[in-house]
């Protein structure tokens, strides 16, 4: 019998788009080097009935400088292809589906902004251009997950390979999460909560809570060790928030199963280092702020972890 979450290999490619203005396909994934001094996210979103891509790539270094590549006017990829190419800065993104569903390259040469200092901030004055370079292969660490009720899945994986940030090569070898979604992607519409992350003793956890209605829970996600994936069966998200909405900390509760059978957890969540970016609709005139973090993680039974959460939070 196939579980509810079984996620096909045929779905890794790409997708017809519907007509809708706002039907996206979104290629996301992250990674947390061991040891925590190094992490990064990269999005590629196609936009086909736009006529554009966003690419947004984030690689940050806790104390020690970052670097932003963003590019919300990128040319789609003709046909089926995942390879795209802007000649005005000489960018290049590449995606290669190696084995679907066990294995995903993406290899890219950007134009970037190095961040020196704190990142929690949406201003880019005083950021020195440079190039970023990526070449990094998520291998499949556990169950692929599809949501229930919508097009998208998620995939908990190790990571391995190298970035270079401003002319220094630095390998990378740790965990992360990958996800592919297609559908209408409104990013102004509702907020959200979004996590994942790998603890101690190698448990996965992700957790998608949807902030659509206010006081009407919508969540997905699941906790996953060894051959087990538990699917969420209760969630609640908080933050404290700083300034421009950043939050200083987060705590998650959730429960699997109908009953005492299942997993309850508590998770204290700390940013170590935040790559935010500020969403425009320029054809309908709205905002969001989208502060997503690299994150240190403990839980009430004294786990402690790293992954990526991030808000989203329409003005």
């Amino acid at each position: 019998m196939t579980a509810a979450w079984a996620v096909m290999p045929s779905d890794e490619g790409r997708h017809s788009p519907d007509p809708e203005d706002l039907w996206n396909e979104s290629y996301y994934c992250d990674f947390v080097n061991a040891g925590g001094a190094l992490g990064g996210w990269l999005r590629l979103g196609l936009y086909p009935n736009r006529q554009v891509a966003w690419w947004t790539a984030w690689i940050v270094r806790p104390g020690a400088s970052s670097v932003a590549s963003v590019d919300y006017r990128a040319p789609v990829p003709p046909g089926d292809s995942l390879v795209g190419t802007t000649t005005h800065d000489d960018t290049r993104i590449e995606i290669d589906l190696r084995r679907p569903l066990e294995e995903f390259r993406l290899a890219a040469d950007t134009a970037g902004l190095l961040v020196d200092g704190d990142t929690r901030s949406y201003d880019e004055t005083g950021r020195t251009p440079t190039r970023l370079g990526v070449d990094l292969t998520w291998t499949t660490d556990g169950e692929p997950y599809h949501y229930v009720a919508t097009t998208r899945y998620e995939i908990p994986c190790t990571v391995r390979g190298s970035v270079t940030v401003d002319g220094e090569t630095i390998a990378v070898e740790g965990q992360g999460q990958r996800d592919h979604s297609w559908g209408v992607r409104d990013w102004w519409a509702f907020g959200w909560c979004w996590c994942s992350l790998r603890l101690d003793d190698a448990t996965r956890v992700h957790l998608a809570d949807i902030r659509m209605f206010p006081g009407v829970p919508l969540f997905f996600g699941y906790v996953q060790g060894t051959g087990l994936v538990e699917p969420l069966t209760a969630l609640t998200v908080t933050e404290d928030l700083g300034p421009e909405g950043f939050p200083t900390k987060g705590r998650i509760e959730l429960a699997t199963g109908p009953d005492a059978t299942g997993t309850a957890m508590v998770i204290e969540v700390t940013p170590s280092a935040f790559g935010p970016v500020l969403l425009r609709d320029d054809e309908g005139g709205r905002t969001s702020r989208f502060p997503r973090a690299m994150i240190e993680c403990r839980t009430d039974d004294g786990r402690s972890g790293a992954g990526w959460i991030e808000w989203n939070q329409p003005q």
